[in-house]
């Protein structure tokens, strides 16, 4: 049978043939299994909802501290809890398997309570599309009841505690991080300030902020330069001036010391009048020089006048002086003014001089300072960016670490706290008592198929057929035994029959 095709009436006859030992493994598999089940110890499963809490303060208010994905620290923490220097203490506070716990090492019994604990997480409804974790179901799976619920409710409990320990832990090393690195900041943000203040004082006025100043300075000071220039050529001009007249007055007074000439008082009073008239060319009435040249003709007139009178005249050819006339005086105090002018423009020529090659000094060193001063300023600004940063992330950070102290940040809420089981979830009888059924006949339809293979005997025409490769031209008879029933012939009558109509053929 195993080497030709089966029919869906070779699986009929075989299912005829083999049904009681089908229905005999059916009917015992299901008692079988729910015994068995009998035998297996009890399992409860206490089990416990915590749901994942938003802050109350939004976080573009305050800015939270931790930012990894809750399924990461989740799993950080599961690792964390079910270590065994957090569930050894749990195994002996609680007892648990006390028929184990003196025949088996304690990381036996911790690998056991780590397997008997599960950490589900609670998956986003599709229609939010969101990306946060709504919550997570704890369960605990034990012998008792009872401990399971107190079991489940104790590791509830550690998640919570772990999560704010881990929350306020990570908020206040973050602030004290911040508050290094902003001192570290400050220090350099002073270093360079210390830095700047040195470059402008050392650079007073020459900073490039100051450059157009000193253009607009050195323009300024040009323009007096000139002035100065122009001022000093003047007072030179009316020295020269003054002494040409004052060559020849001295000449002739030098000529009268023995006795007063008229002629020449009347040769003084003209070089005189040709001075005033020159000095109207050029300056108005008002003019001090003007004025002065007026007041010596008037007093030249005078002297004439008086030269004029003989009494006046007797008594000054008699008495000789050596007192030089009042204009050769006031020539030579007009010199000596126009020497004090002359040197006092030099003086304010020689400081203007000065003051221009210190700003063309600074002009000319602009570029370079302007350089370093970038520099500096750029080092500076720099420092005090990065200062400010920090300074902002310390204060976000410290709100935040307030945020947490206050349990006002993201919070685990036990929703549902941990059920006492009041019916074993290990075994399920009933499943058993089903799968036992459905073992059976399953094993009866194997045990079955598997006999049916195994036999050799022909029971059908087809058989003879296909073994012999010969066509029937005989059949055997069924024959009915006593009581009415219907058999058939064992293998060796049918093949016999079945060689005999080969010899007839032959």
């Amino acid at each position: 049978m195993s080497q030709r095709q089966l029919t869906p009436a070779d699986y009929v006859a075989m299912l005829r043939r083999r049904w009681v030992l089908i229905a005999v493994l059916t009917l015992v598999g299901g008692p079988l299994a729910y015994g068995v089940s009998k035998l297996l110890p009890n399992r409860y499963k206490s089990q416990t909802l915590v749901l994942v809490d938003a802050p109350t303060v939004p976080s573009e208010v305050v800015r939270p501290v931790i930012t990894a994905d809750l399924n990461q620290r989740l799993a950080s923490m599961q690792e964390q809890i079910l270590s065994r220097t957090r569930l050894e203490p749990i195994i002996r506070q609680f007892g648990l398997y006390p028929k184990d716990v003196n025949l088996k090492p304690m990381e036996e019994l911790v690998a056991r309570l780590r397997k008997d604990v599960e950490v589900t997480p609670i998956e986003a409804m599709a229609e939010t599309r969101s990306q946060e974790l709504p919550g997570f179901h704890v369960s605990v799976t034990l012998d008792n009841g009872k401990t399971a619920q107190a079991v489940c409710a104790t590791i509830t409990s550690m998640f919570i505690q772990e999560s704010v320990h881990l929350r306020e832990q990570r908020s206040e090393d973050t602030t004290t991080f911040l508050s290094q690195q902003l001192a570290d900041a400050k220090a350099k943000l002073d270093e360079q300030d210390t830095k700047l203040a040195a470059f402008k004082s050392q650079h007073l006025n020459a900073l490039p902020d100051e450059e157009q100043t000193n253009l607009n300075l050195l323009n300024n000071l040009t323009t007096q330069l000139d002035a100065a220039t122009q001022a000093l050529a003047r007072a030179q001009q009316d020295k020269s001036f003054a002494e040409s007249l004052l060559a020849p007055q001295l000449e002739e007074w030098k000529t009268t010391q023995a006795g007063r000439n008229p002629n020449t008082l009347q040769q003084q009073l003209a070089a005189l009048e040709t001075q005033l008239t020159n000095l109207r060319a050029r300056y108005t009435d008002d003019y001090p020089d003007v004025i002065k040249a007026k007041n010596d003709i008037a007093a030249l007139k005078k002297q004439i006048a008086e030269t004029n009178n003989p009494r006046s005249n007797s008594d000054d050819t008699n008495a000789t002086t050596s007192i030089e006339p009042a204009q050769i005086q006031q020539l030579r105090a007009q010199i000596h003014a126009h020497e004090q002018a002359i040197a006092a423009k030099q003086a304010e020529q020689d400081q203007i001089k000065q003051q221009i090659a210190v700003y063309q000094a600074r002009v000319q060193s602009s570029p370079a300072i302007e350089q370093q001063y970038k520099e500096l300023t750029r080092d500076y600004q720099t420092a005090s960016d990065f200062y400010n940063d920090l300074l902002k992330k310390r204060d976000q950070s410290a709100m935040a670490t307030d945020l947490e102290h206050q349990q006002q940040g993201e919070q685990f809420r036990i929703l549902d706290p941990a059920n006492l089981p009041d019916k074993p979830t290990f075994p399920n009888r009933r499943l058993f008592a089903l799968g036992g059924f459905v073992g059976g006949m399953a094993l009866g339809f194997g045990l079955a198929f598997l006999i049916e293979v195994r036999d050799t005997s022909l029971k059908t025409e087809g058989d003879v057929e296909f073994t012999l490769h010969l066509p029937v031209l005989a059949m055997v008879p069924a024959i009915k035994s006593a009581d009415g029933k219907r058999t058939q012939l064992d293998a060796n009558s049918t093949s016999a029959g079945a060689g005999i109509s080969a010899g007839l053929r032959a």
